[in-house]
């Protein structure tokens, strides 16, 4: 098992970026929403992989975090998706906007990817929906300081993004402000909701 690649980034072509490690030139799949986040060729990268071993090709599948893999071998577990459309799903929407999408029961934010219809986004939220928490989230900053902050754990939290996400907001940006709304023990979805508000006005 190929757990990451480190090395210099040496070629992008659309959904594959190449790797030299060790004067091998490794092929490496990536969802379109990583090649924004990629360094400039020449320069070194870690990409955390999932190996795909089929009868006739062996394809690496990766990505800059291990949280972001981990929603990749999570998405290939659902039943009818396999690492192409995983693949497909995870360049129209970011691991967070997924997980939020999921967690709110966002089927319409899901079925944008590619060959995703209704169905099989609600199949996507029902397999998942006890394996993906707020906890889950990066919204923006590392897993260090999401700790350190408590994260999202809270139901009137998810139901503070629903709000904003009604109002018009982004999943993303719904997300990220309520994140960053402090001391959330005990509080409602409405106080949340009024404090998150806030960060749209700063």
């Amino acid at each position: 098992m190929i757990s990451y690649v480190k090395g210099i980034l040496s070629e992008i072509d659309a959904d594959l970026i190449v790797v030299e490690a060790g004067s091998i030139g490794v092929g490496i799949h990536v969802p379109l929403s990583v090649l924004d986040l990629l360094p400039p060729i020449g320069e070194e990268i870690q990409i955390f992989t999932h190996l795909k071993v089929a009868d006739d090709a062996m394809m690496l599948y990766g990505f800059l975090s291990r949280g972001d893999l981990s929603m990749f071998r999570q998405l290939i577990n659902v039943s009818g998706i396999g690492p192409k459309g995983a693949l497909g799903i995870l360049s129209v929407l970011t691991p967070d906007e997924l997980r939020l999408a999921i967690l709110t029961a966002d089927a319409k934010c899901i079925s944008r990817a590619p060959g995703v219809g209704a169905k099989t986004a609600q199949r996507i939220i029902l397999e998942l929906k006890d394996r993906v928490s707020m906890d889950d989230l990066a919204l923006g900053g590392d897993s260090a300081e999401k700790t350190s902050q408590g994260g999202l754990q809270s139901s009137a939290a998810t139901e503070a993004v629903q709000a904003l996400t009604q109002l018009g907001y982004s999943l993303s940006e719904a997300g990220k402000a309520v994140h960053q709304v402090s001391n959330q023990s005990g509080m409602s979805s409405e106080e949340i909701l009024k404090q998150a508000l806030k960060q749209f006005r700063l």
